[in-house]
């Protein structure tokens, strides 16, 4: 193996302008993914109310503070010694840092002898360093510096989201965060990721595995209540709440907390459930799943165990709300009256009548509701009579009694042109947590704005919005507009027999490879062989539909070209290939690769929601 020397590389800041040419199209991870991995590591860290301000520009004392953060013998570093330069005396923020690189012989000073710790870090500066945290010397560059430098990162992937280019562009936090993203991934001299070296791996992709980083040494959970941060045994430099980054104001009481000291980073959790005890399994001994408004939770701690439990506070026919923690599992139990109800809007899709304890070992019957939910789950809630299938309700503790109980909400009228980037409804935008379910025939999925760009919703596709306090839509309820819920597939035969009111209809049809047979209905779809659209039960349909051609065409990403226009692919869009009278699922895949004629199939226009559903592949 050949020893790798780290050499000072940077000795002075060179202005000069040279660009080097992209090598391959390179794609960037988001940027919320690549924060997520270089905050976990300490690598990057936001100001007291947690923001990264990624625009703007990093000096060399962060810069150089950033890289001994992300060796492997990074850690926490003190203060310096001694003053490392004149202008880093020992009692600057950054001079322990500072000494620490020149021990690693990542970096020097001017030839004046001068370090110039607030001047900006420029893309030629910070290329050297990394590739010298990676173990690359002068041997692994050609040409005078720093050509060689920027075409070995560039080789690497160290510039992917990387917005500078010329060795003398200054640096952005965001540049930063980037390069350090991709150091992480990058092979060092031996061919070793480098993440390895720092006790953390890949994931299968070859991406840094977010989860194993994060959770590794994963701590809590812990209910937050007035000064959570006391009860922390460091000074969290990250908090996210509900995957989004935040500051530690934003932390709720009754959130659940998570936290890693190793990269000070808190995750909290804000999800509840709320609603009367239905059941305790598989004992309330010993109990390790509850069932709260028909949903069950496993219980993941043994605070909540014992509170469920006989010798605990709470039990059969208690209304209480569940806190949900990071698996979704009961992480602790509260008072509906303490930590409020876990409020929820959505339709009602059935109506029943069903049995509760009653706490006493008996149990009583009461007029039960299910409710779709604009998180795309459905629950059950006990009521007085009144509401229809159909009807759009929000769930909470709405009674001085505590008790869950439901309220109707009238239909809000709202009509327009989603834009084309799914950020706006008409006069209104959609904030970043939007939730949107679409509902169909008591099913229902939950989308993000961005499935709706550019469909124009009439006041009767919109059922319910709500705005949030900045007056953006955060909820929406929208009555079939996807057609996501649907059924796709092919029918392949369709025979009629007998006349009038005797006639009998015979069909076979592939539903996402599964094959059916109505071999006497009387019911005559509104379908011929082909693809078509099925509602209900595959194996007794409501309705059967068929679809309509787009033509001939080629796929391109996740679109249908044809010579007329281009049609976008549903995320489950189904590709058959036809062999005579016969069809055969198969996949995009082999359309694009092999020697087909392509003929696609959609339910209806885009601009109403729709997608390809079908595509035909017939072999030339």
């Amino acid at each position: 193996m050949k020893k790798r020397t780290l050499t000072a590389l940077l000795t002075c800041c060179l202005a000069l302008s040279l660009a080097v040419p992209a090598l391959g199209a390179q794609t960037a991870v988001s940027e919320d993914e690549a924060a997520q991995a270089v905050t976990a590591l300490g690598i990057l860290t936001g100001d007291e109310g947690g923001a990264l301000d990624l625009s703007g520009q990093v000096t060399r004392a962060e810069f150089v503070t950033m890289a001994v953060k992300a060796s492997p013998s990074g850690g926490q570093i003190g203060q310096a010694a001694t003053s490392p330069y004149p202008d880093v005396p020992r009692d600057h923020w950054a001079s322990g840092y500072v000494e620490a690189a020149v021990s690693l012989g990542l970096v020097s000073g001017y030839s004046d002898g001068t370090f110039r710790p607030d001047q900006p870090m420029g893309w030629a500066e910070g290329v050297s360093l990394v590739l010298a945290l990676l173990g690359y010397g002068p041997e692994d560059f050609s040409g005078a510096y720093p050509t060689g430098q920027l075409a070995l990162a560039h080789s690497l992937g160290l510039d992917q989201g990387v917005s500078a280019r010329s060795a003398a562009d200054v640096l952005t936090r965001r540049d930063a965060m980037y390069l350090f993203y991709n150091l992480l991934s990058a092979p060092d001299a031996d061919g070793t990721p480098y993440i390895q070296r720092l006790g953390h791996t890949l994931d299968a992709s070859g991406k840094v595995d977010l989860l194993e980083l994060t959770s590794g040494a994963l701590e809590g959970p812990l209910v937050a209540q007035g000064d959570w941060q006391s009860a922390l045994p460091f000074s969290p430099a990250a908090v996210r709440r509900d995957g989004s980054r935040v500051s530690a104001a934003a932390v709720q009481d009754y959130d659940v907390l998570y936290w890693n000291a190793s990269v000070s980073t808190v995750w909290a959790y804000s999800r509840k459930a709320s609603g009367a005890i239905q059941a305790l399994e598989p004992n309330q001994s010993n109990p390790t799943s509850v069932t709260v408004a028909g949903r069950s939770y496993s219980i993941e701690t043994s605070q909540a165990a014992f509170a469920l439990s006989d010798l605990g506070d709470y039990g059969l026919g208690d209304t209480v709300t569940l806190l949900l923690g990071r698996s979704g599992g009961v992480a602790a139990v509260a008072d509906v009256s303490a930590a409020g109800a876990a409020e929820r809007v959505g339709m009602i899709i059935s109506v029943s009548e069903e049995q509760y304890p009653d706490g006493t070992g008996g149990s009583y019957t009461a007029q039960t509701v299910t409710m779709l939910a604009t998180d795309g789950l459905t629950y059950q809630y006990q009521t007085q009579g009144g509401y229809r299938v159909g009807s759009i309700v929000r769930a909470g503790a709405f009674g001085q009694d505590g008790q869950i109980t439901l309220r109707g909400l009238s239909s809000q009228s709202l009509s327009g042109k989603v834009s084309d980037d799914g950020a706006e409804l008409g006069d209104y935008h959609f904030a970043p947590d939007a939730s949107i379910l679409d509902v169909a025939d008591g099913q229902g999925a939950v989308y993000r704005p961005e499935r709706l760009a550019g469909v124009a919703l009439s006041s009767g596709a919109v059922r319910y919005y709500s705005l949030n306090s900045q007056g953006e839509i955060d909820q929406m309820i929208l009555e079939n507009v996807t057609g996501d819920m649907y059924q796709y597939g092919v029918l392949t035969r369709r025979e009629e027999m007998g006349e009038g009111l005797n006639r009998i209809y015979s069909y076979e049809y592939d539903i996402a490879g599964t094959d059916y047979a109505l071999p006497a209905s009387t019911t005559g779809f509104r379908a011929a062989t082909g693809p078509i659209q099925l509602t209900g039960d595959p194996a007794d349909p409501e309705r059967m539909y068929s679809l309509t051609s787009a033509g001939e065409g080629t796929i391109s990403g996740r679109q249908f070209l044809t010579d007329q226009r281009r049609y976008t692919l549903s995320d489950q869009v189904l590709v058959y290939e036809r062999r005579g009278s016969q069809y055969f699922l198969s996949t995009l895949a082999r359309a694009q690769e092999g020697d087909f004629t392509l003929t696609a199939w959609y339910d209806k226009p885009e601009v109403q929601g729709g997608r390809i559903r079908v595509i035909v592949a017939r072999e030339n």
